[in-house]
C-alpha cells in the first residue's frame, strides 16, 4: 500500500530540489529523515518536514484500516520534482533598462511504499 505527501509551488527551482530528492530516493524512513538532518543544503528542512507528513500519514491510515501499514518497513518508493509556475520579476539595469528575472517553484510529490 502507498501512502502520498505533496507539495505544491515550493520556491526553490526545481534543479536544486532534485539533487537532494535523488538521495533519499530508495531508502528507509529513518536513513532519509538522518540524511536530511545532515545536509546543508536550504531545501533539505521542507523535504524532511514533507516526509514526516508523509510518515504521519501512514500512521493516520494504519488507524483507519484493519489491514494496516507496517509503519517501521516504509521506504521512500518514488519522489518526484516537477516544475511548478514560475514568478516573474524585473530588475533594473543601466540607462534606464530592465531584465526580466524568472522565479522558479517546484512540486515534490514522495510516495512511501513497503519493504
Amino acid at each position: 500500500m502507498d501512502v502520498r505527501a505533496r507539495l505544491k509551488n515550493y520556491r526553490v527551482s526545481p534543479q536544486k530540489a532534485r539533487l537532494l530528492a535523488n538521495e533519499i530516493r530508495g531508502k528507509g524512513v529513518e536513513d532519509a529523515l538522518a540524511i536530511l538532518d545532515l545536509s546543508p543544503r536550504r531545501f533539505s528542512l521542507p523535504l524532511a518536514k514533507l516526509l514526516r507528513s508523509a510518515l504521519a500519514n501512514a500512521e493516520d491510515h494504519n488507524s483507519r484500516d484493519k489491514a494496516g501499514i507496517d509503519v517501521d518497513n516504509l521506504i521512500v518508493g518514488t519522489i518526484t520534482v516537477d516544475q511548478g509556475a514560475r514568478m516573474w520579476r524585473i530588475r533594473a539595469r543601466a540607462q534606464g533598462r530592465a531584465n526580466w528575472i524568472q522565479k522558479k517553484t517546484s512540486h515534490i510529490e514522495v510516495v512511501l511504499t513497503e519493504h
